[in-house]
């Protein structure tokens, strides 16, 4: 019991009965699923969860779009092959602020990142440019997004062609084409935002960078990874 209140706030909250037991697996604790779980219900032990919803807006959904080449092409076998990019909105107290984030689909790692209080093409552009300053991929890289219109501007255009990357666009009303960057606002507003307020856009952008550099890439369990953090995931291949 202590092991498992240990896993669970080294956590903050976040894991649910199956990333304990695989946490406690990893530990070499020798102990049942169903025992973890039934313990966590005994003592109030949950993960913070949240639902989320964005629609689908019409004026997306007719654009002209660039093939999903995702739909062709094999998983990534390594790091920097195909990135994947979107933007969601962050609720702050009367207004919306916005995220947007680039994923390396080999390893699921948050490899770009920006905040800031407007939607435009310089927000989905700023975490790209992080994304290439920090990995340096070849060229060729497939670079993954939604429909929106902040990845069909001309200067995100030009900044592709020029660092020869392949862009590749989700088919309309379907987000699952681009699933592994909505599993991460999922979680990220489940498992930091949900029941928080933030004052400031400082405050903020402060704890979505501990979440992404010290718990996300780093210490968070990924079912998709074989219970393996995405940093360890690369260290492996």
């Amino acid at each position: 019991m202590l092991l498992i209140r240990r896993i669970y706030d080294q956590s903050e909250g976040r894991y649910g009965s199956p990333k304990v037991y695989r946490a406690l697996k990893r530990q070499g604790v020798r102990v049942g699923e169903n025992r973890v779980a039934r313990l966590m219900r005994v003592w109030g032990m949950k993960a913070r969860t949240h639902r989320i919803y964005r629609r689908l807006l019409t004026r997306r959904a007719i654009l002209k779009a660039w093939p999903n080449y995702r739909l062709t092409l094999e998983k990534p076998a390594g790091v920097n092959q195909q990135w994947s990019s979107d933007v969601t909105y962050i609720k702050m107290g009367r207004k919306n602020v916005f995220l947007a984030v680039v994923l390396d689909l080999f390893s699921r790692r948050i490899v770009g990142w920006k905040l800031e209080s407007s939607l435009n093409n310089e927000l989905s552009r700023g975490a790209l440019k992080q994304a290439i300053a920090d990995r340096s991929p070849s060229p060729g890289l497939l670079f993954h997004t939604d429909r929106g219109t902040e990845f069909r501007a001309l200067k995100m255009q030009d900044m592709l062609t020029r660092h020869k990357i392949r862009h590749s666009m989700s088919r309309p009303g379907y987000c699952t084409d681009n699933a592994e960057v909505e599993s991460f606002f999922k979680n990220l507003k489940g498992e930091l935002l949900h029941a928080t307020s933030f004052v400031t856009l400082r405050q903020l952008r402060h704890h979505i960078k501990h979440y992404i550099e010290c718990f996300y890439n780093t210490q968070r369990l990924h079912s998709s990874l074989d219970y393996r953090t995405p940093l360890e995931f690369e260290e492996a291949n």
